[in-house]
């Protein structure tokens, strides 16, 4: 049977161009979609994601409409706290949830086949599931990340009776969708722990583009730029500089490792913790900080790299799979996390790389130790997360599967075969 092209309407609050995060994805998935023939249409918000500012040119007019790659962007105004907290996260999201909720009903006469949700934001779920069932869609939620167990275990919101009604709140949504998806096993174990039944859970990682992110053959670019010795090891961690990911064990080994010459680390990205890493590398010269680089030279960025650093708090470690990760395996190198065993991102790292407790400076300055003068180590373990990427995280295998998976789910088959 041939299937026409579809019309997919996406509600993410982050979206392109913002270079990292959800935004990365949320454009990247759309503009493949609509490269493949189908009508995609986004409501989002302006840019703002990892500097927590308005990209330029966004603040006025508040609703806007704009094409994007073959896509139809629907913009809606939210508000971006200077100091983003726990309260203040919230109050930040449900602007973007009200704001939208007009742009989104108006998607309603378009008609959509299928209404894609991204969580975060999870405020926006009402919304997307009410358009989907007002048009006779499909309503699809995609959790990028479980914002209501972190913000709890991390303590950004706090009391019994407010987790209770929250998480009761979480599992009735949760249950009201066509389909639940998310981004690796341990996270679909907690759909259904919230009870998301089986049919409709699906796994829908985050992806890499093979081709752009691959193993360099040759001295990467930044190499020479930063002035760093042919002989000398670098330490990398690239990506988003939250709260939530326990970064300030970087400037500890690297401390601990300031004896040796041999080693490098160097820091890349914003965000909110980016002051607080570099007071706490005052004085240390074995520690460079970049912002964040252009997409066009991520391999060369990655392939700086003999190590990646992958830290993680503690509390957040099994509810979340970084993006970053998919960018490291597919550069070939090995990465070290710092997260508890047996969680999600324990069992991926330990195929490719090395896991030590989160937030002991120790031991990643004794990992980091003993990879940088062990090569033949490197090596393997590097061809380890290069083949592990290709065989799961390309993206042409993951936004091809989401394809069938959302024909599947039209044509009222349950799709079970390729819900794993």
């Amino acid at each position: 049977m041939i299937i026409p092209p579809m019309k997919i309407l996406l509600y993410s609050a982050n979206f392109a161009p913002e270079p990292v995060g959800i935004g990365k994805y949320s454009g990247e998935m759309a503009a493949w979609l609509a490269a493949q023939g189908h009508e995609v249409r986004v409501v989002a918000a302006p840019p703002y994601y990892p500097a927590w500012q308005l990209g330029e040119g966004y603040a006025w007019p508040p609703y806007r409409r704009e094409q994007w790659q073959g896509v139809d962007v629907w913009r809606a105004p939210l508000w971006v706290p200077r100091k983003p907290g726990g309260l203040t996260r919230v109050l930040h999201l449900m602007t973007f949830a009200l704001s939208s909720l007009p742009v989104m009903l108006r998607q309603v006469f378009w008609r959509p086949n299928v209404v894609v949700t991204v969580a975060p934001a999870l405020a926006c779920a009402p919304t997307g599931w009410l358009v989907a069932r007002l048009c006779g869609g499909k309503a699809w939620l995609h959790i990028q990340d479980f914002e209501v167990d972190v913000a709890f275990q991390m303590g950004l919101l706090k009391g019994r009776l407010l987790q209770n009604f929250v998480l009761g709140a979480e599992r009735w949504l949760l249950r009201r969708f066509d389909v639940v998806s998310s981004i690796s096993g341990r996270m679909l174990d907690r759909l259904r722990q919230k009870g998301v039944t089986e049919e409709r859970v699906r796994f829908f990682p985050n992806w890499v583009d093979i081709a752009h992110v691959y193993p360099l053959q040759a001295p990467s670019d930044y190499r020479a730029e930063l002035g760093i010795k042919a002989d000398t090891k670098v330490v990398l961690f690239s990506g988003t500089l939250g709260g939530k990911q326990g970064l300030m064990v970087i400037p500890d080994a690297a401390r601990k490792l300031a004896q040796r010459e041999d080693v490098i680390f160097v820091v890349c990205g914003d965000g909110v913790m980016k002051p607080q890493l570099e007071a706490a590398s005052m004085g240390l010269a074995n520690i460079r900080f970049l912002p964040l680089q252009p997409f066009e030279r991520l391999g060369q960025l990655l392939g700086l790299a003999d190590i990646h650093l992958l830290p993680q708090s503690p509390e957040a470690a099994d509810l979340v799979l970084p993006s970053k990760l998919s960018g490291m395996l597919a550069s070939g190198r090995p990465v070290i996390a710092t997260c508890q065993q047996g969680t999600e991102i324990a069992h991926v790292v330990s195929q490719c790389g090395v896991v030590v407790p989160p937030e002991d400076g120790a031991a990643l300055a004794a990992a980091i130790e003993q990879l940088a003068e062990d090569s033949a180590a490197r090596e393997v373990l590097g061809a380890k997360a290069r083949r592990y990427a290709e065989e799961n995280l390309a993206r042409e295998a993951v936004l091809g599967r989401l394809v069938r998976q959302m024909q599947s789910n039209l044509l009222g088959e349950s799709g079970a075969a390729e819900s794993n």
